[in-house]
C-alpha cells in the first residue's frame, strides 16, 4: 500500500514513483445490476439472467470498447476488418437473435482467442488469426462466440460481477502489484478472460453446438468446427503458456473436438463436400500472416513478461521491433517492458514511436501519460492523458490520473474538479480515499 501522506509529499515536488504511478494506474470502477427471468431465445426455456437486453446492448456499447483498446485496438488493416465483418455478417441472420448489434474487428493482440460482450461485440486477436487454415476455420471461431451471445450465456452469469470487472477502464490489478509483470498478465495476455471467464462446460459445449449450426446454415462445412477445435488442443499441447488465455475463456477438451466430428458425420453431413474458401482466407489474411514471425516473437515476450523475465521478455520484444519497426504493439511492448526494468526516459521513447505509429488508439496515450508523471513531467504527463481521454472517454482512472497531474502542477482547482469527478463514478478504494482526502484537505468538503 502506498501511503497517502507520501504520494503527497511527492506531487509537491513533482515526483511520483515507478510504484506510485502503477498504484495510481488501479482507479475506476462502475457496477450496476439486473436479474430477472426471461425465455431463452435458443430453447423457449425459462432462465435466469443477471441482464435485460436492453442492459446487453449497454454493456457492449460502454464496456467493449475499453476492453478492445486494452487488446491494443484493431489491426490497421480495413480490407482485414471488412473481410472479418463479411464473414461475420453471413452467418447473423442464421442466428436465434439476428437483430442484435453484432460487430467484428481483428484486434493487435497477440495471445490467442477471441471473445464477445453479450450484445455480440466480438474481437478476434491477430494471434489466433495466423493459426487458422481457412475461412470455414474462422466461421466455426465467429459462431461459437455467436452461440454465447444467442444462448444469453453472459447474462446468466452474475450480471453485476461481470458488470464490475468489465467497467474497469483502467489496469484494475495495478493497485496490487507495482510490479509489470502482473499487469502485462492482465492487461495483455489474459485480456478478456478476467473479464468474461466464468462459462460452464455446459455454455461451452452449447456455444459449439450453435456455431457449427449456425456455420452450415451460413454455408459452410461443418468440419471447419473440428478442425478450429483441433487447431486448439493442438496448440496447448505444443505451447502451453501461449494459449493459456484461450483456455481460460473457453477451455477446450479432446471430448468437445469428438463432438464436433460426430456432429460433422452425422447431423451435418450434407455439408461434407462445401468449398472450406482456403484461397479467399489466405487472400485476406496475407498481409497479417506477413507479420507472423513479429507476433510469435511478441507472443513469447508477453508469455515471458508475465512470468517477471524481463530480460527473455526485453529480448523477443526487441526482435519483433527489429522485425517490424512500426508495429505498434511491438513498440507498445518494449515500452512497458523498460518501464519495468526502471528505464523510464527509454520507455517513453518507445512509447511515444508507438502512439505516432497508431494515433487514434488510446494506450498508448495512457502509458506515456504514466510515464512523464514518473519522470516528473506532470504537463506532459496531462496532455497524454487528456489524448486518451479524448479517444476513448469515460475512464474513471484517467480522470484520477488527470487530477494527479493537474495536482502535480499546483492547479489545485482543475485538480480538485477532476478528483470530484472521480468520486462520482468510483467511491471505493485507495483511488477514491485519497482523492476524497486531498478535497477534504483543501476544504472542498466538510
Amino acid at each position: 500500500m502506498i501511503p497517502f501522506a507520501s504520494l503527497a509529499r511527492s506531487l509537491e515536488r513533482n515526483r511520483v514513483s515507478r510504484r506510485q504511478a502503477l498504484w495510481l494506474l488501479g482507479a475506476g470502477c462502475l457496477a450496476g445490476a439486473f436479474s430477472g427471468c426471461a425465455t431463452s431465445p435458443v430453447t423457449g426455456e425459462s432462465i435466469l439472467v443477471g441482464m435485460s437486453e436492453a442492459d446487453e446492448r449497454s454493456v457492449d456499447a460502454r464496456v467493449s470498447p475499453h476492453q478492445f483498446s486494452r487488446d491494443l485496438g484493431a489491426v490497421q488493416d480495413a480490407a482485414l476488418n471488412r473481410y472479418l465483418g463479411e464473414v461475420g455478417n453471413r452467418l447473423d441472420d442464421t442466428t436465434h437473435r439476428p437483430t442484435m448489434p453484432y460487430s467484428y474487428r481483428a484486434l493487435n493482440a497477440n495471445y490467442v482467442n477471441a471473445y464477445t460482450f453479450p450484445g455480440g461485440a466480438v474481437g478476434v486477436t491477430r494471434g489466433i488469426l495466423v493459426e487458422l487454415d481457412d475461412e470455414a476455420e474462422l466461421a466455426a471461431l465467429l459462431g461459437h462466440e455467436l452461440g454465447h451471445v444467442n444462448a444469453r450465456h453472459a447474462a446468466q452469469q452474475q450480471g453485476r460481477s461481470l458488470l464490475a470487472q468489465a467497467a474497469v477502464a483502467g489496469v484494475n490489478l495495478a493497485a496490487r502489484d507495482a510490479r509489470w509483470g502482473s499487469v502485462i498478465g492482465l492487461g495483455s495476455q489474459v485480456g478478456a478472460s478476467a473479464l468474461l471467464s466464468g462459462y460452464s462446460r455446459d455454455d461451452e459445449r452449447e456455444a459449439d453446438a450453435l456455431g457449427q449450426e449456425y456455420m452450415v446454415r451460413g454455408g459452410y462445412p461443418a468440419a471447419g468446427m473440428v478442425r478450429l477445435q483441433q487447431l486448439l488442443v493442438d496448440q496447448e499441447r505444443e505451447a502451453p503458456g501461449i494459449v493459456q488465455t484461450m483456455f481460460s475463456t473457453h477451455p477446450m477438451s479432446r471430448e468437445r473436438r469428438d463432438t464436433a466430428q460426430q456432429l460433422a458425420e452425422t447431423r451435418y453431413a450434407a455439408s461434407r463436400g462445401r468449398d472450406p474458401q482456403r484461397a479467399r482466407f489466405m487472400d485476406s489474411t496475407a498481409g497479417l500472416r506477413q507479420l507472423k514471425p513479429t507476433i510469435d516473437d511478441l507472443k513469447r515476450g508477453e508469455t515471458a513478461m508475465a512470468k517477471k523475465d524481463y530480460r527473455s521478455a526485453e529480448a523477443d520484444f526487441a526482435s519483433a521491433v527489429k522485425r517490424t519497426p512500426q508495429d505498434y504493439a511491438a513498440n507498445l511492448r518494449m515500452a512497458q517492458c523498460l518501464q519495468a526494468t526502471g528505464r523510464g526516459r527509454q520507455a517513453l521513447d518507445y512509447a511515444d514511436s508507438a502512439r505516432r505509429i497508431y494515433p487514434q488508439e488510446a494506450q498508448a496515450h495512457k502509458v506515456a501519460g504514466v510515464l512523464a508523471l514518473e519522470l516528473r513531467d506532470p504537463a506532459q504527463a496531462f496532455q497524454r492523458l487528456d489524448e486518451y481521454d479524448r479517444l476513448l472517454p469515460g475512464d474513471a482512472g484517467v480522470t484520477f490520473l488527470k487530477g494527479v497531474s493537474l495536482e502535480g502542477l499546483g492547479e489545485r482547482r482543475a485538480a480538485a474538479q477532476h478528483y470530484n469527478a472521480f468520486l462520482r463514478q468510483n467511491a471505493q478504494g485507495d483511488a477514491a480515499q485519497y482523492a476524497y482526502l486531498r478535497l477534504k484537505g483543501w476544504g472542498y468538503l466538510r
